[in-house]
């Protein structure tokens, strides 16, 4: 069975992802790295457009998780900072995955080691701003509370000019920036409740329960005029976008 046989297609309706894979523009026969895979659906769709793609994510679970979807596709258990090969790629392609990693410089020369000369990287990723109000409220509650703030926050979330000032360091030519705003609806009837859960390890491992339910209660009152509209809780998003070509 062929290798193009063996993949499918994934149904990407409605999905994130899609306008930055746009612009990557995956052309048939082009190798192309996909930095933070995760459960391989973008990798998939590069496959799908002829490309041949190598995933990576440091989620053991993820990549478990895509190679059970798409048993064609070639993902890896690799860490973005360290990752090193000799197969030069003619594209890096990222989604949803570098504002996880803090160390920005040291993925930014996985990048330029992994692309050939004249090659492109293309990326969308939390950018300055994003989740600023939910953020700005979490820290006034926990040090009310009489917790730290110092270490909690996982994100990397630069600036267009701080990233578009790292990639031309690394040796890149930025080609485009851009950093968009918006709202972006909450699921699920706990509204801003279910999203400090998804998020309980990083910002309270060490709180108390009793203290929580009150940080709970402090920060659904301190972000409800910004975030809740007509009883719908948003999340402030903020994103980057950005392709630059080795140079």
């Amino acid at each position: 069975m062929s290798y193009e046989k063996r993949l499918r297609m994934p149904d990407l309706t409605g999905k994130p992802g899609l306008e930055v894979l746009a612009m990557l523009s995956p052309q048939p026969g082009e190798r192309i790295l996909d930095v933070g895979c995760g459960t391989g659906d973008l990798t998939s769709a590069i496959a799908a457009a002829g490309a041949i793609p190598t995933g990576i994510d440091l989620s053991e679970e993820m990549v478990g998780r895509a190679r059970l979807k798409y048993p064609g596709l070639d993902v890896l258990v690799e860490n973005a900072c360290q990752y090193r090969t000799d197969v030069q790629f003619d594209a890096v392609f990222s989604n949803a995955a570098l504002h996880w990693i803090q160390d920005a410089p040291a993925v930014v020369r996985t990048i330029w080691l992994a692309l050939r000369e004249g090659g492109r990287f293309v990326a969308e990723f939390a950018g300055s701003g994003n989740v600023a109000v939910l953020t700005s409220a979490i820290k006034q509650a926990l040090e009310e509370h009489g917790y730290t703030w110092e270490g909690r926050n996982p994100w990397y979330h630069p600036t267009i000019g701080e990233y578009a000032s790292l990639l031309e360091q690394a040796g890149f030519r930025v080609a485009s920036a851009q950093h968009f705003d918006k709202l972006t609806p909450l699921k699920g009837s706990l509204g801003i409740r279910n999203w400090l859960d998804s998020f309980a390890t990083y910002f309270f491992p060490d709180v108390t329960p009793s203290d929580k339910e009150s940080i709970y209660s402090f920060i659904e009152s301190a972000a409800k005029p910004r975030l809740e509209l007509d009883g719908q809780w948003m999340i402030d998003t903020s994103r980057l976008r950005v392709s630059a070509i080795k140079v």
